[in-house]
């Protein structure tokens, strides 16, 4: 199947001051994060894109457009709702220090899937329609461009740490043990029979392993499968669980 990166937007003027920026219209990356987003771009330069899907929120969109902007296939954005951040309600805009003093900020440490914010989303809401639209492009892509594709989701910390928890078949109340920091990078594959967890919150390594191999050196021994993990933990992902 599709090798899916997923992206965190870069920084921005919210994350730097501490506030829950949520769906508010007109938050935007600031220097650090435009920076981050353009070098992002450079990194994801030496993979062939097959598709690049975004939430609608203008920071998303700013760090997909950088990921597009300098390469030569002409790919587009795309936006997807599924993949925008959590609904938190009268949560947002307000400061991290002021809401960590709620009731409720125990719940959301402790027990996710118990959460609600007010006026807002459900997180295991949030953890479903997330989950939904990356498998949904995943399948598109591999009906459109193959088993070798790759492709990118744009979206944002809560939203990536649910399809990373569900890929590792965490429970939801287990998903505040993974960090997802800004301009990360992320890599998993869909399989028949389970997901493979390639990186988590990655900053700085080279991606360029994630390219396709060559289709002569596909060949798998009789009995393999995509779907199959090498005992004793094989050569790497850049070949493949069973090549």
């Amino acid at each position: 199947m599709p090798t899916l990166v997923l992206v965190r937007h870069g920084r921005t003027s919210a994350n730097a001051a501490g506030v829950l920026a949520g769906r508010a219209a007109g938050v935007r990356l600031d220097a650090v994060g435009c920076g981050q987003a353009q070098r992002l771009g450079n990194r994801l330069t030496a993979l062939p894109l097959a598709r690049v899907v975004s939430s609608p929120l203008e920071r998303t969109l700013q760090t997909a457009r950088a990921i597009v902007q300098n390469r030569t296939d002409g790919i587009e954005v795309r936006r997807d709702h599924g993949l925008i951040e959590c609904g938190y309600g009268s949560w947002t805009g307000r400061p991290i220090k002021e809401l960590a003093k709620e009731r409720l900020w125990k719940t959301v440490q402790a027990h996710p899937s118990a959460v609600t914010f007010p006026d807002g989303e459900a997180m295991a809401d949030m953890q479903r329609r997330a989950v939904a639209a990356v498998r949904r492009h995943d399948g598109e892509v591999a009906g459109e461009n193959g088993d070798d594709a790759v492709w990118v989701a744009v979206s944002h910390g809560d939203v990536i740490k649910s399809v990373l928890a569900d890929a590792l078949g965490l429970h939801l109340d287990q998903f505040q043990r993974i960090g997802v920091d800004p301009a990360s990078v992320s890599v998993l594959r869909y399989t028949a029979q389970r997901p493979f967890v390639l990186h988590v919150n990655d900053q700085g390594n080279d991606l360029s392993a994630l390219r396709p191999p060559a289709r002569a050196k596909r060949r798998r021994r009789r009995g393999s499968s995509d779907s199959d993990a090498v005992v004793g933990g094989g050569a790497g992902s850049s070949v493949g669980p069973a090549a």
